[in-house]
Formats: structure tokens, sequence, C-alpha cells
């Protein structure tokens, strides 16, 4: 009697392995995309400072309970100085984002933030001293042009400090992203340790920034409130950086910064669904252009990675 063997079940089907990084990536997006209206509604009734701290010590609280579970070894000194570092930047993104978006219009930031999509493979290139191919820079700016579509639904207002603010944050996004790659990717570093690093600078950073408005909050704040801090914690901070971390270890920092870069697709769809905000004709072609940039480029960036192994 012969028996025959079963070849072992796969985790994944072919096609989610291949694309997995992507998805995960454009999942951060998505969770991104969602976090303006929590945020929006909660700089209505505390300070940004206070809101962000929340944030960041929700999410530190939560990864050190993961950290402790895991039973993660003591991170290297070198470790500690790439999260403290990481931790600074990201702190200075959502900072800079959110007091951004306090002076501007919605339709000025979304346009000047994502920038990020070219300004990233630009910053890698040089730092990796080889530029990707032209085609990819028109993909990033077909899907910026896209973007301004999407959010012109009030017309492009006049500059000021709110669109430097944004303008910065969008400098600080790409350096960010890139060095995360740089700093991280094939090495041994822990991507929970590093995460909590991130949390733990930016939840020490904005409570000592606001100790008073932190009191305020958190002795104010009803339960609806209290939901929109979790969300920006648990699903904007948690699992973003940890997904974001994880995800860019395993691909360019150019190619997750235009999946990312669909972030405002699903701020207008969170804003349509829940907001009662419209999408025209106009807003629907930004869209389109987006997704049509960004698979555009992710299809020149792995034939351009694949060429240069």
């Amino acid at each position: 009697m012969t028996t025959t063997t079963r070849p072992p079940l796969s985790p994944l089907p072919p096609l989610l392995r291949r694309y997995r990084v992507d998805l995960v990536l454009l999942l951060v997006a998505v969770v991104w995309g969602g976090s303006y209206l929590s945020a929006k509604v909660l700089t209505e009734q505390a300070s940004v400072t206070a809101v962000l701290a929340l944030r960041f010590l929700v999410a530190a609280a939560l990864l050190v309970i993961v950290w402790l579970v895991r039973r993660e070894r003591m991170p290297s000194r070198r470790a500690v100085g790439v999260g403290l570092l990481l931790g600074a930047t990201q702190a200075s993104i959502l900072w800079l984002e959110t007091q951004g978006v306090a002076f501007t219009s919605a339709t000025n930031a979304g346009l000047i933030i994502s920038l990020t999509i070219i300004l990233t493979p630009v910053l890698e290139s040089v730092a990796g001293r080889r530029w990707l191919p032209r085609p990819f820079f028109v993909a990033a700016v077909l899907a910026v042009v896209g973007v301004a579509l999407l959010v012109s639904g009030n017309g492009f207002a006049q500059p000021n400090v709110g669109d430097l603010l944004i303008l910065a944050a969008a400098l600080v996004r790409a350096l960010h992203v890139t060095m995360l790659g740089h700093l991280t990717r094939a090495r041994s570093d822990s991507t929970i340790t590093l995460t909590l690093l991130q949390a733990l600078v930016g939840a020490v950073v904005f409570t000592a920034l606001d100790v008073p408005g932190l009191v305020a909050a958190v002795t104010t704040f009803d339960l609806a409130a209290w939901i929109g801090v979790l969300y920006l914690g648990l699903a904007c901070s948690v699992f973003a950086f940890l997904a974001q971390l994880w995800a860019i270890r395993r691909t360019s920092a150019a190619r997750a910064s235009l999946l990312m870069g669909t972030e405002p697709i699903w701020a207008v769809l969170v804003g349509v669904s829940l907001g009662s905000e419209t999408l025209g004709l106009v807003g629907a072609v930004g869209a389109a252009l987006i997704i049509a940039g960004t698979f555009w480029g992710q299809r020149i960036e792995a034939g351009h990675r694949l060429r240069s192994r």
C-alpha cells in the first residue's frame, strides 16, 4: 500500500503572499485616513498637545504590555538611538500636521502633505545614490495632481503659516519614511521594541509640553471622546506604526510612500460616509488619478528593484 504525502498548506494564497506588504501599507493609509475626523473632533475639546499626549500614552501603555508578554530582549545601544530618533521625527510630523490644519484649509493641507509622494523617492535616491526611472516621478506627480483635484472642492486658498507647517510636515514625513528603511532594513532589531521607543518619545514630549491641558482633557472627555482617543492611540499609532515599520523593512521607502499616499482617498470616504460630506465629479476624477498614479508607480518601482539585483 502506497501513501502519498500532501504538500504543506500555505498560510496565505499566492496572490495575498505576493502583495501582503502592499496590502499592509494600504491598510495603514486607510487607518490614517480615518484619523482626521477623530482628531478634528478631539482638538475642538482639548489642546493639540493634550490630544497628542493621550494618543501616545495609550499607544505606549499597550506596547509596554505587548513587549512584556512577548518577553522581548533589551534593545542594543544602537536600537535605542534609532528608536529615539524615529520617535522624534514621528512626533514632529504629528505636531506639524495637527497645528498646520488648525491654520490652513483642508484643501491646502491635503495637497501639500501629498508632496511626500515625490519627496520620499527623491530623498531615497539621494541616500542610495541610485535614481529611480523618470516614469516613476511622472506617476508620483499624477498622484499629487489627483490629490489636488480630490480636495479642491473649496478652491486653493492663499498660502499662510499653516501651509508652511504642513510643508514642513511633508518634508519630515519623507525623511522619516526614508530613515525607517535605511536604519532598520536587514537589522535584527525588534519591530515592537523600536515602535515602543517611538511611542515613549511622543508620550514624554507631549505630556511635558502640556500637563494642565492633559489633566483637563482626562477629566472632561466623555465616552465618545475616549473612543476617539483609543482609535488614535491603538489603530493609528500602535497598529499603524508597527505595520509601517514591518512593511518598510520589506520594501522600498519610495513604494511605501506611494501606497500610503492614498490616505486622502480614505479620508474623503470617511468624511462622505460619516461626516455628511459630498464628493463631486472633480473629486472622483482626483481619486481615480491617485489610484492610477499609485499602481503605475508600484509597477515601475518593482521592475526597477528587480533589475537592480
